[in-house]
């Protein structure tokens, strides 16, 4: 993805399951679980680097010594300035106590960070300020150990309004609108609930207070207090929370929308946004590794017993697969394949764009993230030169097949991003005459009578094409350049935690809005469709459909490519250029296990989707710069 872009957040959790002098003997250290969550969160840096949390809690202290710790940064490079902080404080201890220093029981009666519990989060950053408030975990805080909450989450919700509405009816005075408060304080609102239902039961059996705190942190219900807190969250999410006493647990939606992957052997229990973190972290075979049902919860109680709990009825898996094409990391064995799929889908697309001519034809792709796609077009071309020889080898066509004999396709490195170009200059001229050198190209290996195939993993803005990379590779005078996306058309806002919220930025949505306001008849439908979503956003929710679909039904994919290209192009480029999208259907063929595709479709998962898209429109139309949820 060329253009810049936020991506969404991971999660780690981590539960020791053995006394921390077991780690202490058999890997040498009492850091075990701080050093394996260093490695699970810096694993999943690619999806958040605007901040990082973690928090640990301890098991069984006594009481007046402190079981919680949290650490959390919006530092640049996050991950390392909340371990840095940590490790620091363990080298002091190991200066200063070398004796105390390998005694696990000594570490955790005196250490922060020496519990057997921990939950990490790493935060891009969808909407709002970016600042060490607004980084996960959160904190929820009571003296009784059972009424303690953590919270982190990969999520977004879409009806921020209508929970924060739920809090107030319940008699509560949150401290701010937003869908992390909302939702920490309703499972910590049935958390005291369940606090409160077991109280009265062991009360009315005349126990004591302190067998009674025993005995709710014994058989305190996640499943209830996860049932009633979420009857209505409409949005895609993973949440990880932690009890303060020690159970904890993840819980995905119903759709499976946002990604969660578990792990568990007699030392452990793991949970993570992505499956190969805990494969590298753990050594652990992917077979080994499973997916958390959609609508499920795990927790893991204090006594270290895993349980799923069906909190929501599954409804069709729409998995996101943003994910496949570029969000999560291509060293899935999963997603490595399917984005080489996403490559070869190409392959017809581009060979008649090409005219067939692979001899005048230069091949590479931008940015890294593109590079598997790359690959699976590369051999999908390469296949389609080998069967061009073979059938020649088959006429008996020899001196044609001497000809073609030594082509091959031609691959080299033609853009390469150089660096951040910080925008210090106030002129947008001379910021753009900076950004317009972001990235430079490799000189000497094309020649005028090539065209160059560029594959990109996706375009949304086009800002970078634009700006940049069209205007560095108009230097090396080729016939032609063509820009290839590895995904469809991006059409459409996401509202389940991705940073592409406003509709006005999508370059797929200004060639549509272009194309309808060169007639008469178009700038009609324009206005009718904003209309119908104005009144639309009047009604609940649920009874919405996305009127904004209905702009682009009056043209066809290709038609809405060839207005893209158009608005790409300026004026000071010479070169001959086009642009190549991934078809729907073929992406489907591709990912077959995730066919969320709301952002190229607009059929959104949840009705709180339809509001957005309606809502989106009236925001575009309006004028005001702000995201619909």
């Amino acid at each position: 993805m060329s253009d810049s872009i936020k991506h969404e957040c991971g999660i780690a959790l981590l539960r020791l399951l053995k006394p921390l002098g077991y780690y202490q003997e058999k890997y040498g250290t009492s850091l075990y679980g701080l050093n394996k969550m260093y490695l699970l969160m810096q694993k999943q840096v690619n999806r958040g680097q605007d901040g990082a949390g973690l928090v640990n809690i301890k098991l069984d202290t006594s009481p007046g010594k402190p079981y919680i710790s949290r650490r959390r940064s919006a530092q640049p490079n996050s991950i390392e300035d909340v371990f840095s902080t940590i490790s620091e404080s363990f080298k002091k201890i190991k200066k200063h106590y070398p004796k105390e220093f390998n005694n696990p029981d000594w570490l955790k009666e005196n250490c922060s960070f020496m519990g057997e519990l921990f939950l990490g989060h790493l935060r891009y950053g969808t909407y709002g300020k970016n600042s060490i408030t607004q980084c996960h975990p959160f904190l929820r805080q009571n003296n009784w150990k059972s009424r303690n909450l953590v919270l982190a989450g990969n999520f977004n919700m879409t009806n921020v309004e209508e929970l924060l509405n739920q809090l107030i009816e319940l008699g509560q005075h949150p401290k701010e609108k937003s869908d992390t408060v909302t939702i920490l304080e309703k499972i910590g609102h049935f958390l005291d609930e369940e606090n409160a239902r077991l109280y009265n039961q062991y009360k009315s059996e005349k126990k004591s207070n302190i067998e009674i705190s025993k005995l709710i942190e014994k058989n305190i219900n996640i499943s209830n207090i996860l049932t009633s807190a979420s009857k209505k969250w409409d949005g895609g999410y993973v949440l990880g929370g932690l009890v303060g006493h020690g159970d904890a647990f993840v819980f995905r939606d119903p759709h499976g929308i946002r990604p969660a992957y578990y792990y568990s052997n007699e030392e452990i229990v793991v949970v993570a946004s992505e499956r190969p973190v805990i494969q590298t972290a753990f050594n652990a075979e992917s077979k080994d590794i499973k997916e958390l049902p959609r609508g499920e919860a795990i927790s893991i109680k204090k006594n270290g017993t895993i349980n799923f709990h069906k909190i929501i009825d599954p409804k069709k898996r729409t998995a996101c697969s943003f994910e496949r094409i570029y969000f999560s990391r291509g060293n899935d064995a999963e997603i490595y394949s399917e984005r080489k799929k996403l490559g070869a889908m190409l392959k017809k697309s581009v060979l008649e764009k090409i005219k067939y001519d692979l001899k005048n034809t230069v091949f590479s792709y931008i940015p890294n993230t593109a590079e598997t796609a790359f690959f699976g077009l590369i051999s999908a071309l390469e296949n389609e030169l080998n069967a061009q020889k073979e059938e020649l080898l088959n006429q008996g066509s020899y001196n044609q097949l001497k000809e073609i004999i030594k082509e091959k396709v031609r691959v080299e490195k033609m853009a390469v991003k150089d660096a951040k170009l910080r925008t210090f200059i106030t002129s947008d001229n001379d910021r753009d005459g900076l950004v317009g050198h972001i990235y430079d190209v490799t000189y000497g290996v094309s020649k005028n009578t090539d065209t160059l195939v560029i594959l990109d993993d996706s375009i949304v803005r086009g800002t970078t094409l634009k700006k940049s990379i069209l205007r560095i590779l108009d230097r090396l005078k080729l016939k032609k350049i063509i820009v290839v996306s590895s995904a469809p058309q991006i059409r459409y806002p996401d509202c389940y935690g991705i940073d592409m919220a406003k509709l006005g930025d999508f370059i797929a949505f200004k060639a549509v809005i272009s194309l309808l306001n060169k007639t008469e008849k178009g700038r009609q439908i324009i206005e009718e469709t904003y209309l119908k979503c104005k009144e639309a956003i009047k009604q609940p929710k649920e009874s919405q459909k996305n009127h904004l679909k209905e702009l682009y039904d009056s043209f066809t994919a290709d038609e809405i490519s060839i207005e893209i290209a158009n608005l790409l192009k300026t004026d000071n480029i010479s070169t001959d250029f086009d642009i190549v999208f991934q078809r729907v259907e073929d992406l489907h063929i591709s990912c077959p296990n995730h066919t969320g595709d709301w952002y190229f479709t607009g059929n959104y998962p949840t009705s709180g989707g339809n509001m957005v898209a309606n809502k989106s429109m009236v925001y575009y139309k309006e004028g005001k710069d702000t995201r619909a949820y």
